[in-house]
């Protein structure tokens, strides 16, 4: 019974964890903007969430399947639960793409600022939004629970 009230708050807290590291990685290519040979990187966002969505988790423990691997560093004893990080560099589960070169450069940048800014706002306003929906739930079974 309890699933079926936390599954659409597990959706969009996966959905907005994605969304924070699509942030980091849109701002590391920004940064990047003028490396010689830096390769711009990204991810497909609706393969990542719905790979998220569709592994399966241990009770009380969230992994997020596709940007996150389970790290079990630091325990001091194999009955800790272990902690999902979010890290998608080197992970076979969260391939990280590299981005369309669109725009030849002669120092072999692939980062094209324009559409890096724009990715960056899209998911921003996308990030905003899974907020307001995890809000919306919450307010929503809370007044359910107090019977308003």
């Amino acid at each position: 019974m309890l699933d079926k009230m936390t599954n659409r708050l597990d959706f969009h807290g996966n959905a907005l964890i994605l969304r924070a590291e699509r942030q980091r990685i849109i701002a590391s290519n920004i940064a990047n903007a003028d490396t010689p040979g830096y390769a711009a990187r990204d991810f497909k966002f609706s393969d990542a969430l719905s790979a998220a969505t569709s592994s399966a988790s241990a009770p009380g423990v969230t992994r997020l399947a596709t940007a996150g691997s389970v790290s079990t560093q630091g325990a001091t004893n194999p009955r800790h639960i272990p902690l999902s990080t979010v890290s998608t560099a080197g992970d076979a589960r969260g391939r990280l793409g590299y981005a369309v070169h669109s725009q030849p450069a002669l120092d072999n940048n692939t980062v094209d600022l324009d559409r890096e800014r724009a990715n960056f706002a899209d998911n921003s306003v996308r990030y905003e939004a899974t907020l307001r929906f995890i809000n919306g739930s919450a307010k929503t079974m809370l007044s359910a629970i107090q019977g308003q």
